[in-house]
């Protein structure tokens, strides 16, 4: 669902050809079969959506090599999401431009349904897990100190383990219950400005040092892991888990009742624009926290994630490989594209560790610059344990409020709209067909119920969809479901070995901050690239987007100048106003959506129009032959029960016949 992705525009916009040049005029439709028609003499494209293969007539010339596809990049991180018309707009259809859209799949080394060799399939599952763990990694850590425990690195790295494990576990659900394509699950970062404003409340916030020793049952191990139990950190977190739960249930209801297209008639990207990009801009102070360690790792840090990701891009280095018809070889792998972050945290680390063997850095633990040497916290890899189960309640009961539930609400509908643009990302770049109603209602299903049990076990956070993981597809050419499933295979393992979760917390804390500065920068920018369904020559658009900004800012830093200023006399109604308002995100992006759905304005002008096309509601003649979103050893027992055409989330549900008795009801009834 949600996911702040690092750098994740430039492997799917590089994954994916979008040519203005070749576009010919023919209904939009997903029937599996599209032929354009030839019009003055031009050239005849033919696009035959039953095998995905573009075929060249007439003098066309096709590299094979490329990946052809129609589509426009929207919000998460440059997420594809096809052109497309919704179902509940399928009366509306008319000839109108239409961009050919068509993949070869044929330069897919494993597709979808295809499983590579064991010693294979590791490897590539392990690819998948190194592209997603420079984003994952920066989540638990913030979490932590936003809880109090910031300064305890083996609850910090208690925490990871957990959050690692989660990932792994709903990644197996989504790749084999959900909407069954090669999507990892990674923490999802629109939760942290929640989490921040949850965390800033005055019960909530962290009590000073020698309060903490005052009221802890301290103990030394030995080396510098502090460990303290007590209520200080355990509360915090099971305040947030049960804010997550209640949100990620209401995501459950959305995915099984089939609702996202009635939602997706009132949300438009003037409603995105403002909560997507305040999640960015609220998350200044957290990078500044970090970076202010050290600015010169800083520095180094955001250099290198830069010049890897943007000038170097396109670089490949030799590499030795094995397939079976060239058996052992040299090729040549973009590194530099596909593992941008990873790289520049090896090569930032090295740089601490030579500044700590020089004691460059001061050993001082009261030294501002402390947390940037590397042995500032070495003392927890003895302290965690080689075998740690994450398991539910484990850090007590979670604890409901209606704060906390409204906290985390706005993160829970901004990531489903996200991960529907990845479901459709996905699927053309693995070459299958469309995702179809049912199989994105249960993908935000399972990705409610993968939040669910992240919240019910003390993660942290939830999960979401990764879309970098889904441009590296076009790279790797390995679209295999099996090595996405054992990408979650390994997650787990790497969860449930303590001492992996406790070496991720010796990151230093610059080089963290240079990874949340370049994250939540993406973030912002993604966020106003939406700008480009909307008219900006519009006053009324300039208005609302310009306001919807300034007020998300200006409303959480008044309340926290000002403690105590909402007192309507009734405590409960007072705290969730002050996490409301407290939240950037949801004051922006509520404003937005109340104005933008209020004051009058054409659906062109508003950016509707098009924003509508890029959301698949309902079915679009899939080919009824392709089983990829079909549910496993259960099939034959689906379509032996009538029931199951009435469940939304389910491969046999059918929404034909309501569809076309509201079509025959418009033209026949309705004179048009």
């Amino acid at each position: 669902m949600c996911s702040s992705t690092l750098f994740s525009l430039q492997p799917v916009m590089d994954a994916i050809n979008v040519s203005l040049g070749e576009t010919k005029t023919a209904k939009t439709t997903f029937c599996q079969k599209a032929t354009s028609k030839p019009s003055n003499g031009t050239d005849d494209l033919r696009v035959d959506f039953s095998d995905l293969k573009l075929t060249s007539v007439n003098g066309i010339t096709v590299d094979s090599r490329s990946d052809y596809l129609s589509g426009v990049l929207t919000e998460n991180n440059g997420h594809y999401i096809p052109e497309t018309v919704g179902a509940h707009m399928i009366e509306n259809i008319g000839d109108e431009p239409f961009s050919s859209v068509a993949q070869d799949t044929e330069v897919l080394l494993y597709p979808v349904g295809k499983s590579p060799p064991i010693h294979l399939c590791i490897l590539y599952g392990l690819q998948q897990v190194l592209l997603s763990i420079g984003s994952t990694m920066s989540i638990p850590l913030i979490v932590s100190r936003e809880i109090c425990a910031g300064d305890l690195p083996l609850v910090k790295s208690e925490i990871m383990s957990t959050f690692i494990f989660m990932c792994g576990i709903c990644t197996l659900l989504q790749t084999t219950l959900g909407v069954r394509l090669p999507i990892i699950q990674g923490g999802c970062h629109k939760f942290i400005p929640a989490v921040i404003a949850l965390m800033s409340m005055p019960m909530w916030k962290c009590p000073d040092a020698e309060s903490v020793l005052e009221h802890s049952n301290v103990t030394a191990n030995g080396s510098d892991v502090i460990t303290i139990d007590d209520e200080i950190w355990k509360s915090r977190m099971r305040e947030i888990q049960g804010g997550i739960i209640l949100a990620s249930l209401l995501q459950v209801l959305i995915g099984a009742t089939g609702i996202l297209g009635f939602m997706l008639q009132y949300i438009g990207p003037i409603t995105i624009v403002p909560t997507i990009t305040l999640v960015g801009i609220s998350m200044i102070d957290v990078a500044l926290r970090f970076c202010q360690v050290h600015w010169g790792v800083s520095g180094f840090t955001v250099f290198l994630v830069f010049l890897f990701s943007l000038y170097l891009p396109n670089v490949t280095l030799p590499f030795p490989a094995f397939n079976r018809e060239r058996k052992c070889h040299m090729t040549r792998f973009p590194f530099f594209k596909l593992l941008p972050v990873i790289l520049a945290v090896a090569i930032s680390i090295a740089l601490c560790v030579v500044l700590t063997v020089t004691n460059t850095i001061s050993p001082d633990p009261d030294s501002p610059q402390y947390f940037a040497r590397t042995d500032a916290r070495l003392g927890v890899i003895d302290a965690a344990k080689w075998f740690f189960l994450p398991y539910p309640c484990q850090w007590g009961v979670p604890t409901f409020s209606v704060s906390s539930f409204m906290a985390m609400l706005a993160a829970t509908l901004t990531s489903i709209i996200e991960s529907v643009g990845d479901y459709y990302a996905c699927a053309r770049i693995s070459g299958v067909s469309p995702p179809p109603s049912h199989a994105v209602n249960r993908g935000i299903l399972m990705e409610g119920i993968g939040s669910v049990i992240s919240g019910v076990i003390g993660s942290g956070g939830a999960t979401t969809s990764y879309s970098q993981n889904v441009g590296a597809i076009g790279f790797t050419k390995v679209a295999s479901r099996r090595a996405f499933q054992m990408a979650a295979l390994i997650f787990m393992v790497a969860g449930l070995c303590g001492k992996i979760g406790a070496v991720f917390t010796l990151l230093p804390d610059p080089i963290l901050g240079g990874i949340v500065l370049v994250s939540f920068g993406m973030v912002t920018s993604v966020g106003l690239s939406n700008l480009q369904f909307v008219s900006l020559g519009s006053s009324r658009n300039l208005a609302i987007i310009g306001s919807s900004l300034i007020i998300g800012l200006m409303a959480p830093r008044y309340l926290a100048s000002n403690p105590g200023c909402i007192n309507t006399g009734n405590g409960e109604v007072d705290r969730v106003l002050t996490v409301l308002l407290s939240t950037a995100m949801f004051v922006g992006g509520f404003l937005g959506f109340v104005l933008d759905n209020t004051v009058p304005g054409t659906i062109e002008e508003r950016g509707i129009k098009l924003w509508r096309k890029t959301f698949v509601v309902g079915d679009k003649c899939s080919p009824e032959v392709d089983t990829t979103y079909d549910l496993p050893l259960i099939m034959g027992c689906l379509r032996r029960q009538r029931w199951a055409r009435y469940i939304p989330f389910l491969p046999t549900f059918r929404v034909d016949i309501g569809r076309r008795c509201k079509i025959m009801k418009k033209k026949y009834c309705c004179g048009r």
